[in-house]
């Protein structure tokens, strides 16, 4: 079996504007570093087309129209404070959407057994109402409920690393008894959710808040905890929303992982996903701001996907 990097054409295309942190250079340096892996199993796809309802089914119909509208013919405008789109972010955010759900039907039509998705703008903090953090439509989010409404699995479990506590797919799933979100995050820091308090309508929501300076051996303790959460649960598929800002080299925030951790704790649950999934784990780019060990960290990434091949 293979594991498929997805892109899309239009990742680059997405204009943030000049000194935004969260800009075409990322997917760039991603892409650059993947192409690096000298493994026969990694295959190249692109997104594809889906049908809207999968969105809708995310967000609000009036949101998305919302957001449609909000394009603009030239120059930039921005959905909140930090959230900025262009003419060319229309196409960029569907096809970031369109790329998990590529990968979803690779990996349950047995075309190959993994993926990520490296692709832009990313999505975890885009709640069902509300674009903010970079984010305008949540991926990871419209990936979960394609598997519920498209393949009729009733347990999927979405693990988010990013340092950034991701309230959008939080408020999407709060009352979602057939979604498991775990959130390992720096906290206090943006956005201010992420408390431990906050367990969702079914106890599935599981948040483990970590202080600035957090370092590799007290995070990859913590993330036990997650495991623990996943053997519980049991998934039948598991989604990563993969940020990578939670490196020691990142400019957003303070927690203190090396480039390997990342290989560690997706090998760490890679090897839970082989007992309750069948391996079938998906993966999408989130945040990660350094380009130099965003580059390193997502080769560490696929290449413990790439081990479970």
């Amino acid at each position: 079996m293979k594991t498929a990097i997805i892109t899309s054409d239009t990742s680059i295309s997405h204009n943030t504007g000049e000194g935004h942190p969260e800009n075409a250079d990322r997917v760039t340096a991603v892409i650059r570093g993947l192409k690096k892996i000298n493994n026969k199993n990694i295959v190249w796809r692109k997104n594809k087309l889906f049908d809207s309802k999968y969105l809708e089914i995310a967000h609000s119909k009036k949101y998305i129209n919302d957001v449609e509208g909000s394009f603009p013919k030239k120059g930039l405008i921005f959905l909140d404070g930090d959230t900025i789109v262009s003419p060319e972010s229309k196409k960029s955010t569907v096809d970031a959407v369109g790329s998990i759900i590529a990968a979803i039907d690779g990996v349950q039509n047995k075309e190959f057994h993994n993926a990520f998705c490296a692709v832009r703008p990313p999505g975890h903090h885009a709640e069902r109402n509300k674009a903010m953090g970079f984010c305008i439509y949540n991926n990871v989010a419209v990936g979960a409920h394609y598997l519920l409404e498209n393949y009729k699995l009733n347990k999927i479990a979405i693990i988010d690393f990013d340092v950034h506590h991701g309230n959008g797919t939080q408020d999407i799933f709060y009352d979602n008894e057939k979604v498991l979100y775990i959130s390992t995050h720096q906290y206090p820091l943006y956005p201010g959710t992420g408390e431990e308090k906050e367990k969702g309508k079914h106890n599935n929501i599981f948040n483990i808040p970590l202080p600035a300076g957090t370092n590799s051996e007290e995070y990859l303790n913590a993330y036990e905890f997650v495991l623990k959460r996943i053997k519980e649960f049991k998934p039948e598929f598991i989604l990563f929303s993969a940020g990578f800002d939670a490196h020691k080299d990142d400019p957003l925030a303070q927690l203190q992982l090396t480039s390997k951790d990342f290989y560690h704790l997706t090998k760490r649950t890679l090897e839970l996903a082989k007992l309750y999934c069948k391996g079938k784990v998906v993966s999408i780019l989130e945040g990660g701001y350094d380009l130099n060990a965003l580059e390193e960290s997502t080769k560490m990434h696929v290449n413990a996907l790439l081990e479970f091949n």
